[in-house]
This record gives structure tokens, C-alpha cells and sequence, in this order.
């Protein structure tokens, strides 16, 4: 599975930005997917995620971004609403997953990341 992230870019604190992860390769609808991020100097950390039918949010953004998908074109997103400086990073997607969303080791493919900066 090759993943393709977009959609990041430079806001201001109260902006909204729509990430997209678009798959190819196998069957997309198989998979778990899920979000993660890295500001400069930080640690990797969760975002959200979908497992089957349940979602998954780091309390961070919890109340303010929201992850769905489309099977059918082979896709996730992340809508970030009510974003915050502190939300700068490099935003990574990531599909198959094997037990604990929140654990980075536990996903099997990781996309390039897509940079998203939000100003004060």
C-alpha cells in the first residue's frame, strides 16, 4: 500500500485546513487508517484514527478535528478545525494497524508527510 498525503499549508490560529490520505494498492476498505504528527524537536505523536467502524482521538484535538474516509475513492481525511500554533507539524497518514491505534510501532504503512503551519 502506497499512501499520498496533501492538503496541508500555512493558516492562522482559528483556521480550518482538510487533509487527504489517498491509498493505492490493495484494497483500502481493509485497512485501519490513521493520522499522526511531528513538530521540530518533538516526538512522533497520534492524531486520530478510524478502526472499523470506531474513531479514535488524541485529546489534543479532540472536539476539533474529525477523521472519515471514502472507500470508494480510496481515501481518508483529517478536518482540522479551530486550529492552534501548537498544532504545527508534519502531518503523517498511516493504514494498517494491528492493535493500539496510538502506538506508532503498531501501524504497517506510513505516507509522506504533509506540513501544515499555523500562525498566531
Amino acid at each position: 500500500v502506497q499512501l499520498q498525503a496533501s492538503g496541508g499549508g500555512l493558516v492562522q490560529a482559528g483556521g480550518s485546513l482538510r487533509l487527504s490520505c489517498t491509498a493505492s494498492g490493495r484494497a483500502f476498505r481493509n485497512y485501519s487508517v490513521g493520522w499522526f504528527r511531528q513538530a521540530p524537536g518533538k516526538a512522533r505523536e497520534f492524531v486520530a484514527a478510524i478502526k472499523w467502524s470506531s474513531e479514535y482521538y488524541a485529546d489534543s484535538v479532540k472536539g476539533r478535528f474529525t477523521m472519515s474516509r471514502d472507500n470508494a475513492k480510496n481515501t481518508a481525511y483529517l478536518q482540522m478545525n479551530g486550529l492552534k500554533p501548537e498544532d504545527t507539524a508534519v502531518y503523517y497518514c498511516v493504514a494498517q494497524l494491528s492493535t493500539d491505534p496510538k502506538v506508532a510501532g503498531n501501524w504497517g504503512y506510513w505516507g509522506q508527510g504533509s506540513q501544515v503551519t499555523v500562525s498566531s
